[in-house]
């Protein structure tokens, strides 16, 4: 890394860091203000988000396919590809284990909440095979319109595979018209994230304004206990992985991670933190063609932080109608969790569709979402910040296994 990239990257940090330390201080400060915040600040913010959300469907679509053509070997791909999912199924399995532990250990300290009353309206059910066919996309521009990150990887990894079996000079041609629109969106992205300090302070403090007071309210010890699973798997499972398998010190990896962490944790949306996320990683050592792979699969089907809040909650909710859950259905949770994290879009909130189909999974009632829908924003901080570590750890691993093997 030159000096010069240094010192842009430590300026973002430290103004990003500037940014949230200021809008979770104003927030608490101005929580009278809230409705004139939600009204007049964050859209701001939305529009700063609005301009990540645009760029990053490009970016997913030819950074895959620049991925993908870069290795120049099939084999190669369908490697790091399998190795990668693989990590993040049992990542993510391990996640929901330590959700459903930490609440059942502090389970007696929930408080005890009425539930009569509660609507929280779900979406029709999904069958498993509707799922499958919705993976791949019939139509080349609807994935980018509705910002259907799955057809998109597909499509993409459609059109990279098709480009490594096309005649050799014709393929030049192509990877070199990849690699120029690659750089095209990179560059554009680059000038988005200028504006991230103002896009973070915008998001965030009409966040804190409006739940302030649930935070030292009575569902703080959920909350707590959540942001307590988070860090342990954050500060255990990852920094085991990054050092046995990435050969990295986790101190160097976290600190690495800061700008993408901070970003995440403001605007709690993996993708939209996708382009910071590569910058990180790449500035770590991690292959750019690696990163350009793993890291918008991850942004996809990875979400640890997601099951963790799958596990806590669904204990929260069955302790709130007085419902001690098998062993059993325990399992259950594990799998379903693990299973529908490659459905869920990496976009603010999307853990809420996921807690509806673990609770119907175990059958405990849907409607036990309103408990904690009010504050799912807080959650949702802490679950993406977690989601966007991990896929940042596969991306360092995969890159150090490539190193091994051509040495």
């Amino acid at each position: 890394m030159t000096e010069n990239k240094k010192v842009k990257k430590s300026k973002l940090t430290r103004n990003i860091f500037i940014a949230l330390i200021s809008a979770i201080v104003l927030g608490l400060l101005l929580q009278s203000q809230s409705e004139f915040l939600n009204l007049y600040i964050k859209p701001i913010g939305d529009i700063f988000l609005n301009l990540i959300k645009f760029i990053v469907t490009p970016i997913v679509f030819f950074s895959i396919i620049g991925g993908i053509v870069s290795m120049r070997d099939i084999k190669k791909v369908g490697e790091v590809g399998v190795f990668t999912i693989i990590y993040y199924f049992f990542t993510t399995a391990f996640a929901i284990v330590i959700g459903l532990g930490f609440g059942n250990i502090f389970k007696g300290i929930f408080p005890v909440i009425g539930t009569s009353n509660l609507e929280f309206e779900v979406q029709d059910k999904v069958s498993f095979m509707d799922t499958i066919v919705n993976i791949f996309p019939k139509n080349f521009l609807a994935p980018m319109y509705e910002a259907n990150m799955l057809q998109i990887i597909v499509g993409a990894i459609i059109v990279g595979f098709s480009i490594l079996v096309i005649d050799k000079l014709k393929q030049e041609k192509a990877i070199g018209a990849v690699e120029i629109l690659n750089e095209i969106f990179m560059k554009a992205m680059e000038l988005i994230l200028r504006l991230s300090p103002i896009g973070v302070f915008c998001l965030l403090i009409p966040v804190i304004a409006e739940n302030g007071p649930m935070i030292i309210g009575s569902l703080a010890s959920v909350l707590l206990v959540a942001y307590l699973a988070y860090l342990v798997h954050g500060l255990v499972v990852y920094s085991f992985t990054i050092k046995t398998l990435g050969h990295l010190n986790p101190i160097e990896f976290f600190k690495g991670m800061l700008p993408a962490i901070m970003f995440a944790f403001s605007s709690a949306s993996s993708v939209g933190t996708l382009p910071i996320n590569m910058k990180c990683c790449e500035e770590m050592g991690a292959n750019k063609d690696v990163t350009s792979f793993v890291l918008p699969l991850g942004a996809t089907i990875n979400m640890d932080g997601t099951a963790i809040y799958q596990g806590v909650c669904a204990i929260f909710i069955a302790s709130c109608y007085g419902i001690d859950l098998t062993l059993g259905q325990m399992v259950s949770i594990v799998l379903t969790a693990t299973l529908a994290s490659i459905g869920t879009a990496g976009v603010p909130g999307s853990g809420m569709i996921m807690l509806a189909m673990v609770l119907q999974s175990v059958n405990l009632p849907v409607e036990g979402i309103a408990l904690v829908a009010g504050i799912d924003r807080i959650f949702d901080m802490g679950r993406t910040t977690l989601n966007i570590t991990g896929d940042a750890t596969a991306a360092i691993i995969n890159s150090n296994r490539l190193r091994k093997k051509e040495r």
